[in-house]
């Protein structure tokens, strides 16, 4: 129900969203998130997850191993069931001018859902899942990289926010299904536990 709101709302204030950043850009700014979406994409989320599955395998811990690559197997389900959306809906970018051909193959197309916020969405969302003080430190990275796919005019408010929610729902279903119960039960109890002590 909350995620058919936040879906609901997304799409009605597309527009009011796209206008109003748009007034208000600073060519510094541009330029900045412009760069945040480079470094933002599927294949520096892959580089990441290996980088950190060999350095974990490397030093014998198992459980990070397992969980580093459940982010790159919940990375990869994501980025296809992502671009199968993507082509079937053919939706254009705000950026794109109604006089230019419409092609359902061409990336000018390709706005619904972001690729680059589902991408980070699901390869943080899994630490969410297997351990929330890592996640919650983590979580700027995926916001920053949707608010700069808004500000920059690749996306919609709706592109972005049906991405986290893709990107979520991809993380949760590897988790269940690649990480042992022990290593996401148990992040999940010390979380609430620390939470009760702090209270």
């Amino acid at each position: 129900m909350i995620a058919a709101i936040m879906v609901a709302a997304a799409f009605y204030f597309d527009n009011a969203v796209r206008d109003f950043i748009f007034r208000h850009q600073t060519r510094s700014v541009h330029h900045f998130m412009y760069n945040v979406g480079r470094l933002g994409d599927w294949p520096e989320h892959l580089a990441l997850g290996l980088i950190l599955a060999g350095v974990a395998w490397w030093r014998g811990n198992k459980k990070w191993t397992r969980i580093f690559l459940s982010m790159l197997i919940a990375l990869a389900i994501a980025g296809v069931v992502g671009r199968g959306i993507e082509i079937a809906t053919g939706r254009a970018r705000p950026s794109v001018r109604t006089e230019e051909v419409w092609s359902r193959f061409s990336a000018n197309y390709n706005a619904f859902p972001s690729g680059h916020v589902t991408a980070s969405m699901a390869f943080f969302g899994v630490l969410f899942f297997a351990n929330r003080r890592v996640a919650v430190a983590c979580l700027p990275i995926p916001i920053l990289i949707g608010f700069s796919r808004i500000y920059i005019g690749a996306h919609y408010l709706s592109d972005v926010v049906c991405a986290a929610i893709l990107g979520i729902l991809s993380a949760a279903v590897v988790t269940r299904v690649v990480l042992p119960p022990n290593d996401h039960q148990r992040s999940t109890v010390d979380h609430r536990t620390s939470m009760w002590r702090r209270g």
